[in-house]
């Protein structure tokens, strides 16, 4: 029991740093210079540390000096490893000698490997004595999860996790076995009633005992009878005491058992019912709330129905690390709950989802009230795991009766709420109305009518808003937008399919066919370039960069006059590979333009990270010069930015000659707006590059009945 005690730790703990050791963004963070050690903390060491319980856990650079040391979940200083190093010093030697197969090859030396799941573990795990103490020990190499992420071959950083023996792991299997009074003696010292097993390390030195008192009592007395010659009565009361006492035990194993059983079934039914990272109820349990709510629900009463998420939540585990986001789900849950009745229920419907039932008496706090404190509160800071963190909540309401009482429909119709206030700009709440459901359904309705056009063409079309030279009116670039004529309902403004197609994933369809539409236009055009939107949904299909590529040559187009419109939501999705994508863009020849600048991220490390060719600056900064000093001093932030950065720079929404003039002397390279052109057709924008006219360009201007929207 003790041995496979032992060997069960050690081969968990290989396995817990696979977690963290197989991970392209644990290579990538390691090759930062300085190093982000917030981020290494909340998703290596002090993770690490805290979750399992390994009391030390160090990383080392490719000349196995420590960047960064944890002990008991805090950091400390990397000089903590000097204490360790002679000890573990073979096992780092032979992780650095190893093949890329140890795991495979080297089963003998090393049996945990068999039990690791990615294939690219490598590593060694032994018992070890530390400080007199038995210790656990597995040193791993960190390496990338996937061929995206290039790493130094034999360079690698390496992983060091330690857990001793003789403490909580003590605790741990004396609960698990129910072996009484467990402990660790350098000696071999056992009290009366006690057995000892000695502990050796993996080279064979003796490290100490482990001494406990065995579980079924009389052994040692059986042990200890006379001689034969003891008289039969003597023996049969022995034997009978003997009897009584392990029929106590089975008695007592056995009521042991039944509460064992009857705590897994408690546990198992409250697992059913909740959700296991903060203990709130689960859907299933908040369905069931709701119903008997709707069912009891007596004259005059209300019953509201919330549905709510937090704000920017994807962007707190993209940048800090799912264990943060985590922490912030159970942060966020505790203040909710503070402000809920204990009539109300509130439920984590899963991800950063959650719902509320509160039934409104007469005359008592209604929904309204209690939306207004959940707001505030969710407003306030966030202090997770050394994070200051800002979130905000938006909030969708139903009230039955007055919207049904049909559980399923108020759930839909509190999500319809839901998307409602985020689509008005976040954190805030609103409560459903008949309006919003036919909105609804005309986006059902734009849908099905986009998937016909896009199967038949009849419709679709491509405008091209000309992009003009800073000190002239020369037309050096058009960008390429999609227009829906319906041969029914008119002119579908942009603004009501694209929305539409991005959710239903038409987007991807529609995208190529837009890019068809302006590769075959670029070559009627060759002195100017035909930029092109890409949305993010676009990048997380499969394969992409080489579709685009493939559509591109099939056109006849050249890829240097075709440029890419990103937006930062797409640089912030590092699982869709966008890294990659981009770089393979560019080496076929394509420009990469970060599109509506300084409205998201902004990030100066993306800019570096991703190579992008062209910033534009967002239409909303454009149209607020002169009203306040705030946008013209980012527009020249950001047009100082790019220069730094060799980056051209295009202001978008240019629409007057007051910004015109701003934007020259701040020192845009390019712009565009309605000053100089409407989106035009494929044959209005070869009549104004044939006839090289900037008059013609001013005729246009004057026409915003076609505008561009995303």
């Amino acid at each position: 029991m003790t041995k496979r005690s032992i060997r069960a730790v050690v081969k968990e703990l290989a396995q817990q740093q696979e977690m963290v050791a197989v991970w392209d963004d644990a290579v990538l963070e390691l090759t930062k210079s300085p190093l982000d050690l917030t981020w290494i903390d909340a998703n290596i060491g002090v993770w690490l540390s805290r979750t399992f319980g390994q009391e030390e856990v160090y990383i080392l650079n490719d000349r196995d000096e420590p960047i960064n040391a944890v002990m008991d979940a805090t950091r400390v200083s990397n000089h903590e490893f000097e204490r360790v190093r002679e000890s573990i010093g073979s096992l780092i030697a032979r992780v650095r000698g190893a093949p890329d197969s140890l795991h495979k090859d080297h089963a003998a030396e090393s049996a945990e490997a068999t039990h690791l799941t990615t294939g690219r573990a490598v590593h060694d795990a032994h018992l070890l004595e530390l400080f007199g103490r038995p210790a656990a020990v597995s040193v791993m190499k960190i390496v990338p999860e996937s061929e995206a992420v290039s790493y130094p071959q034999d360079r690698e950083f390496l992983l060091v996790g330690i857990r001793y023996l003789d403490g909580n792991f003590i605790k741990q299997i004396s609960e698990r076995n129910l072996i009484e009074g467990l402990r660790f003696s350098v000696v071999d010292n056992p009290k009366s009633g006690e057995i000892s097993v000695p502990i050796r390390s993996d080279v064979g030195d003796l490290i100490g005992y482990f001494i406990w008192k065995p579980e079924v009592p009389g052994d040692r007395l059986l042990g200890a009878i006379g001689p034969a010659t003891v008289l039969a009565a003597i023996l049969i009361l022995i034997l009978l005491g003997v009897l009584v006492q392990r029929l106590k035990h089975s008695m007592s194993a056995l009521e042991r058992t039944v509460l064992e059983l009857k705590a897994s079934e408690a546990h198992a039914h409250h697992l059913a019912f909740h959700d296991v990272l903060t203990g709130l109820p689960n859907r299933a349990l908040f369905e069931d709330r709701l119903n008997h709510a709707i069912a009891r629900r007596q004259d005059g009463e209300r019953i509201a129905v919330m549905m709510l998420d937090l704000d920017r939540f994807k962007h707190v585990n993209d940048t800090l690390g799912h264990s943060v986001g985590d922490s912030l789900i159970r942060d966020f849950s505790v203040r909710l709950s503070k402000l809920v009745g204990e009539d109300d229920t509130i439920t984590r419907l899963g991800g950063d989802e959650f719902a509320i039932v509160q039934v409104c008496q007469g005359g008592a706090e209604g929904p309204e009230a209690l939306c207004e404190r959940i707001l505030a509160m969710a407003h306030e800071p966030y202090d997770v795991m050394g994070n200051h963190i800002f979130v905000g909540t938006s909030i969708g309401i139903v009230l039955a009766p007055e919207a049904g009482t049909d559980r399923s429909e108020l759930m839909r119709k509190a999500d319809i709420a839901l998307y409602r206030a985020k689509a008005e700009g976040r954190n805030r709440y609103r409560i459903f109305t008949p309006e919003m459901d036919e909105t609804v359904n005309l986006r059902r309705i734009i849908e099905e009518e986009l998937r016909i056009a896009l199967a038949s063409g009849e419709g679709l079309e491509v405008a091209y808003q000309p992009q003009i030279a800073v000190g002239g009116d020369a037309i050096i670039g058009v960008e390429a937008l999609a227009r829906w004529r319906h041969p029914t309902r008119g002119y579908i403004p942009p603004s009501q399919f694209i929305p539409v197609a991005e959710q239903t994933g038409l987007i991807v369809q529609l995208g190529e066919w837009i890019l068809r539409q302006a590769c075959l236009a670029s070559r009627r055009w060759p002195d100017v370039f035909v930029s092109v939107n890409l949305s993010p949904v676009q990048f997380r299909s499969s394969d992409f960069a080489n579709h685009v590529i493939a559509i591109v040559r099939e056109c006849g187009a050249d890829p240097c006059r075709i440029e890419l419109e990103v937006t930062e939501s797409v640089l912030l999705d590092e699982e869709g590979g966008t890294t990659d994508t981009l770089r393979a863009l560019r080496n076929a020849g394509f420009r990469i333009a970060l599109d509506d600048f300084g409205t998201g991220y902004s990030s100066l490390g993306y800019l570096h990270r991703f190579e992008v060719d062209k910033i534009k600056i967002d239409r909303s900064f454009t149209q607020s010069l002169g009203q306040g000093t705030k946008a013209a001093a980012v527009i020249k932030a950001i047009v100082s930015l790019g220069h730094a950065m060799s980056l051209t720079v295009t202001a978008e929404g240019v629409e007057t000659e007051i910004q015109r003039n701003f934007l020259h002397t701040a020192g845009c390279n390019e712009m565009q707006g309605y000053l100089f052109s409407k989106a035009l057709s494929q044959e209005q924008i070869t009549r104004l590059l044939t006839r090289s006219s900037s008059e013609e360009v001013q005729c246009y201007a004057g026409d915003s009945t076609a505008f561009r929207s995303r």
